[in-house]
């Protein structure tokens, strides 16, 4: 059949490709491929594979809680401790927030004018129609104490993620006031959990080429190729949205902070172009660390507001979950008003905090807030399909923004070029 010399074609060149870049997605790529032709070819066998997209699913829903719990307690009790950092870290934390919180606006703007999702209609779309109507909160005061946990364990069980980040922000807080020799045990444990759950992310996206592949199978082999439709939408709408951000919010906010825009779009070339290639805001992190000190930005400044960025402010993430989420309800039939929105757009201001700088971690908190929505995850292995073109993008949205973060926070301080630069970045920055 084609799927066969397709497929083989295609894991061969791009096999070697990926074994050169040590990267999972061109793998991620040839299974998309290989899984539509699959469905397409033979679907009576192509739904037959759902089982391994389920195991591959069981796997990333062991992650969820304990990372969120994790990285929002080092988060906050590390870098959140405002009376150690003074006005710049209130005034980072504010920045962060108001410029997250446009994102997720712009994300729910432009995945509600575009549509994307609606037309892809799941099977499970009814039963989860059901099962929401059962268990969302009828009033508002019901949906405040659900928020609240009663039990961590219990919370951790049921996926209610919302809780656990909850439970992290006050135990964080409570870290954040304890004298420093209490703190820091607790701190490093915290800070190898989240290690060892991102370690266990990538051992587990090992096994993604399977579950995408499987997943497309199915979906191909079930619905038919006019989901791919529904999936080119959802590329141009996050692409769409990505630029408005940059020209709606970015560039307003460098223009009014007088920031020299062409100086930094010239020092931001190489570290978003690192990003947009390896699709890890991690990898481009060195460089853009020296590149902004280059510009101007005091040391001291650069070393809090960019790392802090990385799990407050990565604003192409999460716009994304804005618009990923929406997408998953319109593809379900679940018609959410716009209440239902806010208070989703609410939950992933939390959740979005413990957004790692690594290769689709935002699958982790996709998958969490439709738990939490209970939203089909079936629209989620669609969006892997193409996940990884998505991932370029908003991954160097994120490092740029986290730049510009460091530079707006320096001139609000009044430092802005006010230190030399060290010889070894500047000699760094020439190689």
């Amino acid at each position: 059949m084609v799927w066969v010399l397709l497929r083989w074609i295609g894991i061969g060149c791009m096999g070697a490709f990926a074994v050169r870049r040590r990267t999972l997605t061109p793998w991620i790529f040839v299974a998309m491929v290989a899984g539509a032709e699959i469905g397409f070819d033979a679907p009576a066998f192509a739904v037959n594979l759902r089982v391994f997209s389920d195991i591959f699913l069981r796997l990333i829903k062991t992650i969820v809680a304990p990372l969120i719990l994790a990285t929002l307690v080092t988060g906050i009790a590390g870098h959140g401790d405002l009376k150690g950092v003074g006005r710049m870290g209130i005034k980072s934390i504010v920045y962060f927030e108001v410029l997250t919180t446009l994102a997720l606006v712009i994300g729910l703007v432009a995945i509600n004018i575009s549509k994307a999702g609606v037309g892809l209609t799941l099977p499970a779309a009814h039963e989860a129609t059901e099962t929401l109507a059962k268990v969302a909160p009828a009033h508002w005061d019901d949906f405040l104490l659900h928020v609240f946990p009663e039990n961590i364990a219990k919370s951790v069980a049921e996926g209610q993620i919302l809780q656990v980040a909850v439970f992290a922000v006050f135990f964080a807080i409570a870290m954040a006031m304890l004298s420093e020799e209490k703190r820091a045990p607790v701190l490093r444990l915290c800070e190898s959990l989240s290690e060892v759950m991102f370690k266990f992310t990538n051992v587990v996206m090992y096994f993604a080429p399977i579950g995408v592949g499987a997943a497309m199978a199915f979906t191909v082999g079930h619905l038919g190729l006019g989901v791919l439709v529904n999936l080119g939408k959802l590329l141009l709408t996050l692409y769409g949205a990505l630029i408005a951000y940059a020209l709606l919010v970015m560039l307003p906010v460098a223009l009014i902070a007088k920031v020299p825009v062409k100086r930094f779009l010239s020092a931001v070339a190489e570290p978003a172009t690192i990003a947009f290639a390896t699709s890890t805001s991690e990898a481009a992190l060195p460089r853009a660390m020296e590149a902004m000190e280059a510009l101007g930005v005091p040391r001291r400044i650069v070393a809090f507001v960019i790392p802090a960025g990385y799990s407050f402010n990565l604003d192409g993430s999460t716009l994304y979950l804005a618009l990923a989420s929406i997408f998953v309800a319109q593809a379900a039939g679940i018609h959410m008003s716009w209440g239902e929105q806010a208070m989703m757009m609410g939950t992933l201001i939390l959740t979005s905090k413990g957004v790692a700088g690594v290769p689709r971690a935002t699958l982790v908190v996709l998958l969490a807030t439709a738990a939490t929505f209970h939203l089909p995850t079936e629209p989620i292995f669609v969006i892997l399909g193409i996940d990884a073109l998505m991932d370029m993008a908003r991954t160097m949205v994120n490092v740029v923004g986290n730049c510009l973060a460091s530079v707006v926070v320096a001139q609000w301080e009044g430092q802005f070029g006010s230190e030399p630069v060290s010889e070894v970045v500047l000699e760094g920055m020439a190689d």
